[in-house]
């Protein structure tokens, strides 16, 4: 493993959580290098933990650690696990759904329990509820200062077994794609869908051309509408709604300058669907 050690979690930064995560990393090592990935995860969103790894770890080198901990569970009977990526990642994290998006898009290749045991801090066994950091960062930092292999987090799991949340089907006709909206782009309230550049390209509509969308929550439509279909926000005017494809290849929707989740109210999740159509005029 690297020196890195990448740090996710919904704690935010108003109380010391975060910073006593930080300390039981260098003090297993204090050369590491640490950064976050990000502390604003809504609380116990283990579906938008699992989606920002997604987002984030295929590009930091091979061998970076990550601790990823969302866990309403915490101390309960859910398991604490490393799992190695196909591309040579470690996630330290609850067994909890957080590994959805890896498993699913990047892969994992092995899974392995944390013996606490071994690896937590010591004086903390009568603590139940920061294994934040009392076991995972303490985990993580040993693997990213190289102090313990993988091979000695503990017993090796079977990586069929890990827990996974629903993910959203994609349904392709001659004139349709639908999805769903993962995620929104928070800062400036995009949603983005699971719909992927090629599914959405197979209907085969050109830049500067446009798509018919709907948006419902379950059975609730809560936009039907066209937008044009745009390389980037300033293929359309201010104000004025399009479909780009994200930084990971896949469809979403944006007011330029504006925000399409707050303007008409647009959540994320599998109840969550939207329909992109080629128009009957076009």
């Amino acid at each position: 493993m690297s020196d890195a050690l990448v740090l996710q979690s919904d704690f935010g930064l108003t109380d010391g959580a975060v910073a006593a995560m930080y300390g039981v990393a260098l003090g297993v090592d204090p050369d590491l290098r640490l950064f976050n990935l990000t502390h604003d995860i809504t609380p116990y969103d283990i579906w938008e933990a699992s989606y920002r790894l997604f987002q984030t770890v295929e590009y930091w080198p091979a061998g970076t650690v990550f601790v990823s901990v969302v866990d309403p569970g915490v101390g309960s009977v859910r398991r604490s696990v490393v799992a190695l990526t196909t591309d040579g990642h470690a996630i330290v994290t609850p067994d909890n759904g957080t590994l959805t998006h890896l498993a699913k898009y990047v892969g994992i290749t092995a899974l392995r329990e944390i013996s606490e045991v071994k690896h937590r801090r010591q004086n903390t066994e009568h603590s139940f509820t920061f294994h934040g950091r009392d076991v995972y960062a303490v985990t993580g930092a040993k693997l990213a200062a190289g102090t313990i292999s993988f091979e000695d987090v503990g017993p090796e799991l079977p990586v069929d077994q890990i827990v996974q949340l629903p993910l959203g089907q994609v349904v392709c006709t001659p004139n349709s794609v639908k999805g769903c909206i993962d995620i929104l782009d928070v800062r400036f309230g995009s949603p983005w869908t699971n719909v992927t550049r090629e599914e959405f390209l197979s209907l085969g509509i050109e830049v500067g051309q446009p798509v018919e969308i709907e948006i419902c929550n379950g059975p609730t439509r809560v936009y039907n509408n066209r937008a044009t279909y745009g390389r980037s926000f300033a293929d359309v005017s201010v104000g004025e709604q399009l479909v780009y494809v994200n930084s990971l290849y896949r469809m979403a929707v944006a007011i330029n300058q504006g925000s399409f989740a707050r303007a008409y109210n647009v959540g994320t999740g599998t109840h969550w669907t939207i329909e992109f159509r080629r128009p009957s005029a076009a």
